[in-house]
């Protein structure tokens, strides 16, 4: 007799049986045992739990670097690319009667010509938009851009820059910025002064601090014009889609920014362009807002073609930022034991033709100007002044190297003078664990001791290894 047909139930009734033949392990079912999580959160242990720290990290690009196969932008070529040149004014002020392009136009291989007057709108900056793309109407300082060709080679376009007529009516310049406080100084950008951005910082008396101190020390400190000098200069690339939109791969290192100010100048939004970092061949600071990039968009839509722009070596000292130029006057007060009781800081900054990043820098420069010591009573007053000069901006430490230069030679004349070691006057006088900066700012995990220290001992200071 056939047997029946089994039900559902009785299928899986049988196919949980324990079979014989079967090990009993392998008819067990294949559940994973349950993780038993802990209940604490690991925090990390600071400065002891750095896994990068002491030991062997590869670098991806390292190997590109090594072989001098990494691609900048000087190195890439785009299908009937044009090369960019920018006419330099050459005068440090002086007013732009006219500006004849038609002999550079007419030169074999010139695609398009370019002037401030085309420019949607002719100004940025990141901190006041003081800056012109290309000046169209003044010239504020000798690097100043009054003029952009793009030709079918680099030879072409510099040719086609001597062939630009640009007439000049002189104006009155200033190139010292403490002549630019005086009343009668010429206004580099009008307004009542030169003054652009100031700061000052009050703690306690310094009146009072000056006379309780043995002994005043003054001193002026300068600092000087530094370029950046990266081995790659300022390079962009720019070219249009056949919807409208713009691609520019540029060496800038504030992508975010730059595509806000390109938005701003072109008169676009911000969907409309594409702004690429390349590998950048050194920065410094110095490749922290648009200079060239706006222009070769402008040129690359005139043309219909990609256009490419490296600035000169030249270029690089003349029309890109520059560290400012620091006069600081200090006056310090301390104890026959050198304890500083009083400080008195006055810091001018040469701020060049325009803003920048002078504000940044100022704040910073003011808030670090005391130095690392506790100091009771002081006073700091910094101004970024207008001169007709190369424009200064962002460099490594944003003012901090000025006055960290300034407080510590004084810091040694004092020392000299009072007959005491250099290390041990800074030792009496530097942070402790909850100080308070001179903004307020109560200091933790304060090392400045320990390190001063640590120094001292690995360099043999003590042991007369001065």
């Amino acid at each position: 007799m056939p047997e029946r047909p089994r039900t559902t139930v009785e299928q899986h009734e049988r196919s949980q049986a324990v079979d014989p033949t079967v090990p009993a392990a392998m008819s067990l079912p294949a559940l994973r045992p349950s993780a038993v999580f802990p209940l604490d959160v690991l925090v990390p242990q600071v400065r002891l739990q750095t896994p990068a720290v002491g030991q062997r990290a590869t670098r991806p690009d390292a190997r590109l670097h090594g072989l001098g196969l990494t691609r900048y932008i000087d190195d890439m070529s785009l299908p009937g690319m044009l090369h960019a040149k920018i006419k330099r004014a050459g005068v440090a002020s002086a007013r732009i009667v006219r500006v004849d392009t038609s002999a550079a136009e007419a030169l074999a291989g010139v695609v398009a010509v370019l002037t401030g007057r085309e420019i949607p709108v002719n100004s940025f900056g990141p901190t006041f938009q003081d800056q012109p793309v290309l000046a169209a109407e003044r010239v504020f300082h000798a690097g100043d851009g009054v003029a952009a060709v793009a030709a079918i080679s680099e030879q072409i376009a510099a040719e086609a820059l001597e062939r630009i007529v640009v007439e000049y009516e002189p104006l009155p310049a200033v190139f010292d910025p403490l002549q630019a406080l005086e009343a009668n100084a010429p206004r580099v950008h009008g307004g009542a002064s030169n003054v652009y951005a100031s700061k000052t910082i009050r703690r306690g008396d310094v009146a009072y601090g000056f006379a309780q101190a043995a002994r005043i020390f003054e001193g002026r400190y300068r600092t000087q014009m530094v370029e950046h000098v990266p081995i790659e200069p300022h390079a962009a690339i720019a070219e249009w889609d056949p919807n409208g939109r713009v691609s520019i791969q540029s060496s800038l290192g504030r992508i975010t920014l730059g595509r806000a100010d390109l938005a701003r100048t072109l008169g676009l939004p911000m969907n409309r362009i594409r702004l690429s970092g390349t590998v950048v061949g050194g920065n410094f600071g110095g490749k922290n807002e648009i200079t060239l990039e706006p222009v070769l968009a402008l040129l690359a839509k005139k043309a219909g073609r990609p256009v490419k722009g490296v600035f000169s070596r030249a270029e690089e000292f003349t029309a890109s930022t520059t560290r400012h130029p620091f006069i600081m006057d200090y006056k310090t007060g301390v104890t026959p034991e050198g304890r500083i009781l009083a400080r008195e800081v006055r810091l001018v900054l040469d701020g060049g033709a325009y803003c920048s990043w002078s504000e940044t820098t100022l704040g910073k420069a003011c808030i670090l100007a005391t130095g690392p010591y506790r100091i009771e009573h002081l006073h700091v007053e910094a101004m970024a002044v207008y001169t007709n000069k190369t424009m200064t901006g962002a460099m490594r430490g944003f003012g901090a190297p000025q006055v960290c230069f300034a407080y510590e030679s004084q810091m040694d004349d004092i020392a000299a003078a009072l007959g005491i070691d250099p290390l041990e006057l800074r030792l009496r006088n530097v942070f402790e664990e909850g100080s308070i900066s001179p903004t307020g700012q109560v200091l933790q995990s304060v090392v400045i001791r320990k390190s001063l220290e640590q120094a001292a001992q690995r360099f043999g200071w003590r042991e007369g290894g001065r």
